[in-house]
């Protein structure tokens, strides 16, 4: 789209006809007086005017050229001023990502066999790594980090934009790699502390846990206290079968334990503190669930809007008067003459 950012300063095409007006006037009267103020005195006055009378003469090329040359000299200058511009559309999308935690089990419990994938058994973690890598694949805009509990908490990723580094972080986790107890609390406890260095209103943490707190120093709800305190919610999701007794692969051998199970009460009770849900996850199709549910929680805020981008062409009608005034130059005897009616006695 074509515009004006100045369109005001197109009154100046006005001046050169304003001074040709006020010009002609002044000449006019001028004559005028000239005529009143001759006093001759001839028997014949009618005669002498007309054997002395000038008619005005055609003006030359040279003229002609002048004229038009000064013409586009400063129209191409009010032209320049006015700041022709084209506008150009763009549609630009601006979104308000979430800052989210993923604190992760990474006890023992993590590598039993009570999922069950295309008819073959796999472990919690192998579930959890398939169905969390393809939820942060879908976090467009938000922030996320990876924390990792066993018996202590560690950072494996803070806070960034860059999924995929998050998502090869994931993938390459091994239970036990943090010990073989359940820090709970200090998971959600230096989730907090990372993300209360973020903005209120953005904080979210999802906390994957598959047994009870069995390490650590600080206790579970003490530690959703403080998550409520900063604004951060937390969604918590009890990963395990409903089967009393779990294959888990101990010392390279595969056994059958009764003591796999989780204190559900627990992490409803932090969901419900911080302001967030709990899911219980018994199988694949559960726990994707469960992800599709958050992701439509934790959906992204986007704005979109569309803004004209100007691109200036003042460029073009200067280059025309620059180039009207290098002509002028090739004309210094042809100026512009106006003739009057002046007699010759």
């Amino acid at each position: 789209m074509f515009d004006f950012h100045w369109p005001w300063m197109g009154l100046l095409l006005l001046i050169p006809a304003a001074m040709w007006l006020l010009s002609d006037k002044r000449s006019w009267v001028s004559n005028d007086t000239r005529e009143r103020k001759v006093t001759l005195l001839h028997p014949a006055l009618a005669n002498l005017k007309t054997a002395f009378r000038t008619e005005h003469p055609a003006l030359s090329f040279g003229t002609r050229a002048y004229y038009g040359l000064l013409a586009v000299m400063w129209t191409g200058l009010t032209l320049a001023m006015m700041r022709p511009q084209w506008l150009e559309p763009h549609t630009e999308e601006r979104s308000e990502g979430y800052d989210l935690m993923l604190a992760v089990d990474a006890s023992h419990s993590m590598e039993a066999l009570d999922f069950t994938v295309d008819g073959r058994e796999v472990s919690r973690m192998q579930v959890v790594k398939g169905v969390m890598g393809r939820f942060i694949d879908g976090r467009i805009d938000d922030r996320v980090g990876l924390i990792i509990f066993g018996s202590q908490a560690f950072v494996l990723s803070p806070l960034t934009l860059d999924r995929d580094a998050v998502r090869r972080l994931l993938d390459d986790l091994v239970p036990r790699i943090a010990g073989d107890g359940t820090a709970m609390g200090d998971g959600i406890g230096l989730a907090v502390k990372k993300l209360a260095e973020r903005p209120k209103g953005s904080r979210v943490l999802i906390l994957i846990a598959d047994g009870e707190n069995t390490a650590g120093i600080l206790p579970p709800l003490v530690a959703a206290e403080l998550a409520a305190h900063e604004g951060v919610r937390i969604y918590a999701i009890g990963v395990g079968s409903d089967r009393k007794e779990v294959p888990i692969v101990e010392d390279g051998r595969l056994v059958t334990r009764n003591d796999l199970g989780f204190d559900e009460a627990v992490m409803r009770r932090i969901a419900h503190v911080t302001g967030g849900e709990y899911f219980r996850a018994t199988d694949t199709g559960a726990l994707e669930t469960i992800y599709k549910r958050i992701d439509e929680l934790e959906k992204s805020k986007a704005e979109a809007r569309t803004v004209l981008i100007p691109h200036p062409l003042y460029r073009w009608p200067l280059a025309l008067a620059l180039l009207a005034l290098l002509l002028l130059g090739l004309f210094p005897g042809a100026r512009a003459r106006r003739f009057g009616g002046s007699s010759h006695a």
